[in-house]
């Protein structure tokens, strides 16, 4: 990705191609079969990819940049357009920048890391473990850019008072690879762990038609998370061996811990929030009236009542990524517009409609494998459901098939960006210098690879068990 800070002439690079790449788009003879409607649909699919995956302006600014050129490209009106992009999905991930802001406003953020740390003791492998599960922990019920955020900067301030310098460094690379990782992992395991879950549910019900509860859910997703986190633990022990057989300071970590003294009242505050919406959002699988959006906004509501007192909203308006709300809202209009042109059906009836008479197994495996490959160039996960979700799922519906069995492995899957840092998420720590591109390469196919395995063997076994299929 080019982001804001390279320098000018890539991101004019960036801006060129999001006007060259449309324009070869429209201009291209359409297939008989594609509307002249989604072929000017497949235009504004093209710039809108081209200036999220080069960054060659805010991520915020081509979000909204999709709306307004929905009219001008012909494919909905404004009001459409606008009306399309407000979605529970963008108030629950609302709520979710409120919950992150209010782990870090009480501290309760750094006691669970530094408690997790002290256990580990000195062993660089349990030291990297320790980094790796805290973060998969954490990453279950806070978004996986603060849950990464949070723990690769307690692993800075380790790596400093050990000397550990950028590129030097195999237990470096390993801890700076190991905790985007686990934190995309842990981000599955539950349906409030990420932004891409939420959506990946939202389009599931709304273009096949299938709610997907939230245990239903982490029937799936817990699993997941604790046969991957180990695993990726171990892959990166073994391409990536710690040079030192020691590392920090466990007492120092203890000594830290205890000079924060017992739980302060915010702390248990938090705690006991975050025990009644996971109680609430567990029950929601019962009673659909229990809105996940619904559970995660109350919540944070509850937050501001007086005798609560956990946030003030100018810290909300601090700790929110503005950018990621506005491109849910974008990714979730044109996802719908996709739909309404035809440019979804078109795109599944040439590129998976073989799938239709395939063995679920195979259906499955290959969904899968699918989106981890579209991740190098799609590389961010609300964009890859948007692009695939409806159209999968509407051609589960037309042939018969469940829509969760070809919808909610993409769901799944949007998650494992685990290729090349290319994602938000692991773009977090490769901007740190502490290991290159191509270091992620080999860790990650594997763990691709093993993400399919286990995504495959699961959504078979455990799936029709909880009544998904």
């Amino acid at each position: 990705m080019i982001g804001s800070g390279s320098p000018p002439r890539l991101r004019l690079a960036g801006l060129a191609a999001a006007i060259v790449v449309p324009a070869l788009v429209v201009l291209a003879p359409a297939p008989a079969t594609l509307p002249a409607e989604a072929q000017r649909m497949a235009a504004l699919f093209a710039v809108a990819l081209v200036l999220w995956s080069t960054e060659a302006i805010p991520i915020a600014a081509t979000s909204l940049l999709v709306l307004v050129l929905q009219p001008i490209f012909g494919v909905a009106g404004l009001r459409s357009a606008f009306t399309a992009s407000m979605s529970p999905v963008f108030f629950f991930v609302l709520s979710m920048f409120c919950i992150s802001t209010a782990f870090s406003v009480s501290g309760l953020d750094r006691r669970f890391a530094l408690a997790l740390l002290a256990r580990a003791g000195t062993d660089s492998r349990r030291v990297l473990f320790a980094f790796m599960a805290g973060t998969a922990a954490l990453s279950t019920i806070m978004s996986d850019v603060p849950a990464c955020a949070i723990f690769m900067a307690i692993a800075l301030g380790l790596f400093s008072e050990n000397g550990i310098e950028p590129g030097r460094s195999s237990f470096g690379r390993a801890v700076m690879i190991g905790i985007p990782i686990a934190s995309l992992i842990g981000g599955v395991a539950t349906p409030a762990g990420s932004s891409i879950n939420i959506l990946g549910i939202d389009f599931i019900e709304r273009f096949g038609g299938v709610r997907v509860p939230f245990l239903h859910w982490m029937a799936i997703g817990v699993p997941m998370a604790l046969v991957l986190t180990p695993l990726a633990w171990w892959v990166l022990v073994r391409c990536f061996p710690p040079e030192r057989a020691a590392i920090g300071d466990a007492g120092a970590l203890r000594a830290e811990l205890a000079a924060l003294g017992p739980l302060r009242p915010a702390e248990r505050k938090l705690i006991v929030i975050l025990g009644v919406m996971l109680g609430l959002w567990i029950a929601s699988t019962k009673w659909p009236q229990l809105d996940v959006a619904a559970v995660g906004l109350g919540g944070a509501i509850a937050m501001f009542l007086p005798g609560i007192g956990l946030l003030e909203w100018k810290q909300v308006e601090r700790g929110t990524g503005w950018d990621t709300l506005l491109m849910i809202a974008g990714v979730t209009s044109i996802g719908s517009a996709s739909v309404e042109t035809g440019l979804a059906k078109w795109i599944v009836d040439g590129s998976m409609g073989g799938i239709a008479g395939w063995t679920p197994m195979w259906t499955v495996a290959a969904i899968s494998a699918f989106t981890v490959v579209v991740h190098l160039v799609l590389p961010i996960g609300p964009v890859v459901n948007a692009v695939l979700i409806p159209p999968i799922a509407l051609l589960a519906v037309e042939t018969g098939q469940s829509p969760v069995l070809y919808a909610l492995p993409v769901a799944f899957t949007a998650s494992c960006a685990f290729l090349l840092p290319l994602d938000p998420v692991p773009l977090l720590t490769y901007t740190k210098g502490y290991y290159r591109m191509t270091d992620m390469l080999a860790p990650g196919t594997v763990l691709s690879a093993a993400w399919v395995v286990v995504m495959t063997l699961l959504m078979l076994v455990v799936a029709p068990v909880v009544g998904l299929l």
